[in-house]
């Protein structure tokens, strides 16, 4: 059989600033076993053929024009691969394995789009030495050249001096400047000015040394990998027990070899209090990037990564993409959290394209979790990871007692607060002893739903297929789509005028709490309240100083910060997690209560925990209770076993959208006879469900449907998703319908 002529995608010239086209080139023969995807390759360009460097994005075997026109790749270079040939292979990667195509996936991966003004700043320093300096000041002064001598005198001092400061300060005209320039008194240089979102911040506190435990597991870590153990390292630490010490350690370790770090967080409101302990240890060689950073600040820091001014980033899921030259660790925090998976395409997993970033680049793998994922757990239990335990809190402290209140008992007892009897004696105690308290709850704004207590009518949004959220200004708000509408004052279907809302919101409770608690000082941490610039620092800076005695909040409240003075933490309503239509929300719910009763007690005084419940018996509850992770492991993944669901087997939801509901539906019809027709297709290894409506059918008038299918294989999945994309790519019927592929997801759609 003949070779097929293969052909090569290349982009010229790839900058952080901005994706330029790609270009075809023919892939000679002699060179076809040599190019795939970051490849850096020498080719002819332009009229004058002048040779540049370029990289490969694709490898196709389909020309996009006349093949008598098409110019060849002259060479592979071989002169090491530069970061950007890494970061295009590595966006390969995610397109193959998590769907989308290769533009999407490179914008995710050089996530800098848009060019923006460099910042400068110009000095002013003095040319020749003292001596010859002074005697020149003297001549000026002779000449009564008043300003020129105020310059050089001024420069005798202090060299250099900003532009600005002799401008503005000394009264000096740029003429004068100029002229000094000639007689070569004084030179000008431009200093390229960093935007460093981290300038404003300063050292607190000492360096914290490593007790016996914590040195353990850094020195086993570390020793591993000097072995050649490239595995994948999980820290299953419970909470308190300084997990961020043994990554400090283990990065000062990679620095020392001359290689970098980066270390993700799962949301901006961890990066604070994260980003300060690493400040504290290795200064001006940690930045941070986020979506809440302007355009100039986060391409300053991707340079500042690339010309090697930094050792360590720190950020949510996008830092995983900075360009340092030489990584050598990738550490992600709190590994277990959703916050990890993309919701937009390609949807990858942050932990596994840093498992795949570091197998490309010769560097290792952390994560670190109190509640590792079942999927992480599982693979360390089956050795594919190497697993380290810290089953105690640093110095000794111990863990919070949990008490556990059966909301159905209290209402029995004619309680129908949201505070059990339990938690009010307990707040009560706490601020008598100006001690701190957290109360947290699963949702945002004042209520959850509008309902009719008549006929039981829900009020919803007339664009998408989910109740309307009644918020502090009257209005009520679709959180999918953004619609508003006032309040209702009577039942749009029976008019009785019965109608409110499911009064459990962060601001309802903020309302109660001061309405019980009127000495209380109360903050409340939510969307709402952190959507301004800093929003987060704010809140979290005023209630680490002592400057409110409750903290009401959502999940953000729970994840990984440290008060040493919370003594207290109330979980008010710990099932609305598990009444979700989601395979993992067991997992979820042990997870948050986990790590909410994980930050009271961190400082020298007991904590303790009241959960209240209307399903005390559920295993996720009774576990998280007694903090006990093993327990709930083994129950949750004897669940998944049975049902065929991650990490036993795998799952691709194939998700359909378009304005028109039977094209939506007939759309996934097609693609389900597709794959059930495929002739290697084992139907004991494979599962498909569906379609069905999503668990919000219509937003915004696009219709929605799923379709799920699983197997044990991944890459049987993958093989799947390939045949469909390069079906749907040649079928005229898709051109109105939207299909996106989702593997092992995490949020429902």
């Amino acid at each position: 059989m003949d070779k097929k002529t293969l052909y090569a995608n290349i982009i010229i010239d790839i900058s952080l600033e901005k994706l330029d086209r790609t270009f075809q080139y023919l892939i000679p023969e002699m060179l076809a076993d040599q190019i795939y995807p970051g490849t850096p390759v020498e080719i002819p360009f332009g009229n004058g053929n002048r040779h540049m460097r370029g990289y490969v994005v694709d490898v196709t075997d389909q020309p996009e024009f006349d093949v008598s026109r098409m110019k060849s790749v002259l060479r592979v270079v071989r002169e090491g691969i530069p970061i950007e040939g890494q970061l295009i292979a590595l966006a390969a990667w995610m397109r193959e394995n998590f769907g989308g195509t290769m533009n999407q996936a490179l914008k995710t991966v050089i996530p800098v789009k848009q060019k923006t003004t460099e910042k400068e700043k110009r000095m002013i320093w003095l040319k020749p030495d003292a001596t010859t300096a002074k005697a020149q000041l003297g001549e000026l002064q002779r000449k009564h050249q008043t300003a020129r001598a105020r310059l050089l005198e001024a420069l005798l001092k202090q060299s250099p001096l900003p532009y600005e400061t002799v401008t503005q300060k000394l009264n000096i005209t740029a003429s004068v400047i100029r002229a000094m320039q000639e007689r070569e008194l004084i030179r000008v240089e431009h200093i390229r000015n960093w935007r460093n979102p981290l300038d404003q911040m300063k050292k607190q506190g000492n360096i914290v040394s490593l007790n016996l435990t914590q040195q353990r597991v850094a020195g086993e870590i570390l020793d591993g990998w000097r072995q050649g153990d490239s595995r994948p390292c999980l820290i299953h630490g419970v909470t308190g027990s300084g997990k961020t010490e043994v990554y400090m350690e283990i990065i000062e370790q990679v620095v020392k070899s001359g290689k970098q770090a980066i270390v993700l967080i799962p949301e901006i409101a961890l990066t604070f209090q994260t980003v300060l302990r690493f400040y504290n240890h290795f200064g001006d060689r940690v930045s941070i990037l986020n979506s809440r950073m302007s355009a100039g600040e986060r391409s300053d820091q991707f340079e500042r990564a690339k010309s090697g001014l930094l050792d360590v980033m720190i950020g949510p899921r996008s830092a995983l993409f900075t360009p340092f030259p030489d990584l050598g660790v990738i550490i992600i925090d709190e590994e277990h959290e959703a916050a990890y998976k993309s919701e937009t395409v390609p949807r990858y997993h942050a932990r596994e394209t840093a498992i795949a970033r570091a197998q490309m680049c010769g560097a290792r793998v952390v994560l670190g979790s109190a509640t590792p994922s079942v999927e992480s757990y599982d693979r360390a239990k089956q050795g594919e990871y190497r697993l380290f335990e810290m089953k105690e809190r640093v110095s000794a402290r111990p863990l919070p007692s949990v008490y556990t209140v059966d909301l159905r008992e209290e209402l029995k007892n004619g309680n129908r607060s949201i505070f059990s009897d339990k938690l009010r004696e307990l707040i009560t105690d706490r601020l008598e002893k100006k001690e701190q308290i957290m109360l947290f709850i699963n949702r945002r704004g004042v209520a959850g739903f509008v309902s009719c207590r008549s006929c039981g009518e829900v009020i919803k949004c007339p664009h998408c297929d989910v109740s309307l959220n009644l918020h502090n200004n009257g209005k009520l708000v679709c959180h999918y789509c953004g619609y508003e509408q006032p309040m209702v004052k009577n039942c749009p279907s029976c008019g009785s005028p019965y109608i409110g809302g499911f009064k459990a919101g962060t601001q309802k409770i903020e309302e109660m709490v001061k309405k019980q608690f009127p000495t209380a000082r109360v903050l409340r941490m939510d969307l709402d309240t952190t959507r301004k610039r800093g929003g987060y620092e704010e809140i979290l800076s005023a209630f680490a100083n002592g400057e409110a005695d409750i903290l009401i909040g959502t999940q953000m409240i729970v994840k990984g910060h440290d008060f040493p003075n919370v003594t207290l933490v109330g979980v008010l309503a710990a099932d609305l997690s598990l009444h979700i239509s989601d395979y993992r929300a067991a997992e979820r719910t042990f997870q948050l209560l986990t790590q909410a009763a994980g930050r009271a007690g961190r400082g020298h005084r007991q904590g303790e925990v009241v959960i209240q419940t209307y399903q005390p018996e559920h295993y996720s509850v009774v576990t998280a209770a007694a903090q006990d992770y093993e327990a709930f492991f083994e129950q949750e993944i004897f669940l998944r076993e049975m049902m065929h669901y991650p990490p036993k087997w795998h799952m691709l939801v194939i998700h359909a959208a378009g304005a028109q509901e039977m094209l939506v539906k007939q759309a996934q019809d097609v693609l389900k006879y597709k794959i059930l027709t495929q002739p290697d297709n084992e139907k004991s290894s494979l599962q498909v469900i569906g379609p069905a409506d999503a668990a919000v059918s219509k937003i915004n008038d696009i219709y929605r449907k799923m379709l799920y299918v699983k197997a044990a294989d991944y890459q049987k999945l993958v093989s799947i998703k390939n045949m469909l994309e390069e079906y749907i790519r040649i079928d005229p019927a898709f051109r109105t319908v939207n299909i996106q592929f989702d593997f092992d997801p995490m949020n429902g759609f």
